[in-house]
């Protein structure tokens, strides 16, 4: 840390100096033009960037399949805008990956391919994602593929069950879109003005994403033993739809506490949500003593969902307590 007194020149200009070191290393000099970011009590300061397009190269010799995938899908999030991916000889299955990748990820497609790279940018443009867009597109998602996985367990409609299990999908290509946006606050004082959220509440949308993309993972769980069940007992099916209608309710309780623009409404909310928690733990013991009499590998499969809609339930309380913290008077 560095201090500096702040000067007062020409009787109403207040003028501070720039320590040379960090503008050395910045490339800032005379008649360098400097952005300024108000947040609150402090000032972001930093060089003017014509370029906002951010290049990454990526050595992929030796990486196949998902470890590809998973080294393409990281470029994105960290921020890259264009990304050159290279080895000495790009292969076939490598290319096909890379495709796979993109095919994950909002906005992004090949620029151009030769032998020995592939080169891949994402086309949207940055200032005009929305993290609140992208966390509200997730809840929708997110909600009716629990809806509709125990409406698969219950119908025993497998068309459903694999409705619900592509649309996992959707909610992945969000959850990175939401990954990449808050990475890009944390980096630039720029993209927080362009976003219009602060940097807390860009914490708060992440926290609570994380929380949907586990929720519509236990969905496909949910519809991946659907998939192999047949109809259920009566009181069982009626009793797992009770289930998933409190746990529901606990999620849009947390979604609406997430969003509420009054702290008092959001703090109700938020209270209401996991107060619904405790209430789902005891529906659950109710629901595992039912499964006892039933014959063992159902029993079992069936108590997988049972968790599985506890989960989903404790991930909306996480999101409440998100909303509380959120609602929460700031210091």
């Amino acid at each position: 840390m560095e201090t500096r007194k702040v000067q007062v020149t020409g009787g109403s200009t207040f003028t501070v100096s720039l320590p040379k070191t960090w503008a050395t290393d910045n490339d800032v000099s005379s008649g360098t033009t400097v952005e300024f970011y108000p947040e609150g009590d402090e000032l972001l300061l930093t060089p003017e960037r014509e370029n906002r397009r951010q290049e990454g190269t990526l050595d992929v010799s030796g990486l196949e399949d998902e470890e590809l995938m998973r080294a393409v899908m990281t470029m994105y999030v960290s921020g890259f805008d264009v990304i050159s991916l290279e080895a000495g000889r790009i292969t076939t299955d490598q290319r096909s990956a890379i495709r796979d990748a993109t095919q994950r990820l909002v906005g992004v497609e090949v620029l151009e391919e030769t032998a020995d790279s592939v080169v891949i940018q994402d086309l949207l443009d940055s200032s005009e994602l929305s993290i609140v867009n992208a966390v509200t597109r997730m809840r929708l998602i997110a909600q009716s593929m629990l809806e509709d996985a125990v409406t698969a367990l219950i119908e025993n409609d497998d068309a459903i069950a694999e409705d619900v299990i592509e649309r996992d999908d959707d909610v992945d290509r969000l959850w990175l879109v939401v990954s990449r946006i808050f990475r890009a606050t944390l980096r630039s004082p720029r993209a927080v003005e362009e976003l219009g959220v602060s940097r807390e509440d860009c914490f708060d949308y992440h926290s609570s994403a994380r929380q949907l993309e586990r929720i519509a993972d236990h969905a496909v769980k949910i519809s991946d033993i659907a998939l192999k069940l047949e109809d259920l007992p009566t009181d069982v099916a009626d009793a797992i739809h009770g289930l998933h209608a409190e746990a529901a309710t606990v999620f849009e309780g947390s979604m609406d506490a997430l969003f509420a623009e009054e702290a008092t409404d959001a703090t109700r909310l938020g209270h209401e949500a996991l107060a619904g928690v405790v209430d789902i733990d005891e529906h659950t013991r109710r629901i595992d003593d039912m499964l006892r009499d039933l014959e063992p590998a159902q029993a079992q499969s069936l108590g997988l969902i049972v968790d599985s809609l506890s989960r989903s339930a404790d991930y909306g309380g996480n999101i409440a307590e998100t909303a509380l913290q959120k609602a929460a008077p700031r210091p």
